[in-house]
């Protein structure tokens, strides 16, 4: 069985969230199986060394989130995940600790650019269509309804690849990003700025450019990338 490493310093946030966060590391390593049952309430205290409610408190989030399934006079056992676990996990910001938000940030942004140029380089008639539907949307909509119009240009973009996977590990990430942490550190931009970077994006796909696509996504996602960044910057201070 695998061991927990101890909690040995003060940890920043909550100590069930970070208990819940050792406890998420574990079961995601690949050593818990589904259906498998884990270390008790008293061994998990012993292994993370904290008290014995913290544990309790964590493991039932955990159960609440339908990652583990509590059974009395049993033990405890590991349901196994699937995407929309998966999805609410991150969202809860469960698995993204400081260095998870960066690595999402870059991850996004490597994973964005790729996108567009498969979108130029396979879009349709139709899917033009939908882009050009999706930027008009950004620009002529109330601005609270701007982020997702944003969210919903990036979609097209998507669904114009054609690849299924990337896809949907971007609409997750896109989530992460913003439910999960721009709303928490107040991120804002320009919607002028933010609507400019996307007329070349649409123009690239288009014109069929794969090339140029990927260089004006890159060119959108440095300074997106940015603002997140010196975002967290200002929080961690």
């Amino acid at each position: 069985m695998a061991e927990l490493a101890r909690i040995t310093v003060e940890p920043r946030e909550p100590l069930a969230a970070e208990v819940s966060r050792r406890l998420i590391d574990y079961l995601m390593s690949g050593e818990v199986q589904p259906g498998d049952r884990i270390p008790s309430e008293r061994q998990l205290t012993e292994m993370l060394g904290v008290n014995r409610p913290t544990v309790r408190e964590a493991i039932k989030s955990l159960g609440f989130l339908g990652l583990l399934e509590i059974r009395q006079s049993s033990g405890t056992y590991f349901r196994g995940t699937d995407s929309d676990l998966l999805y609410r996990l991150f969202e809860l910001g469960l698995i993204m600790g400081e260095q998870g938000a960066r690595d999402m940030v870059q991850a996004r942004a490597e994973l964005e650019v790729i996108v567009a140029g498969l979108a130029a380089r396979s879009r349709d008639e139709a899917g033009v269509e939908l882009l050009r539907a999706r930027l008009t949307a950004m620009r002529e909509c109330p601005d609270e309804e701007f982020p997702e119009a944003d969210t919903a240009f990036h979609a097209a973009l998507g669904e114009l690849a054609g690849n299924t996977v990337l896809r949907d590990m971007l609409k997750g990430m896109r989530a992460m990003v913003q439910r999960g942490w721009v709303e928490r550190t107040g991120t804002v931009r320009s919607r002028k700025v933010a609507y400019d970077d996307h007329v070349p994006i649409y123009e690239a796909v288009a014109e069929g450019d794969a090339e140029a696509a990927r260089a004006a996504m890159a060119r959108h996602m440095e300074g997106a990338s940015r603002r997140l960044m010196q975002a967290l910057e200002q929080r961690e201070a």
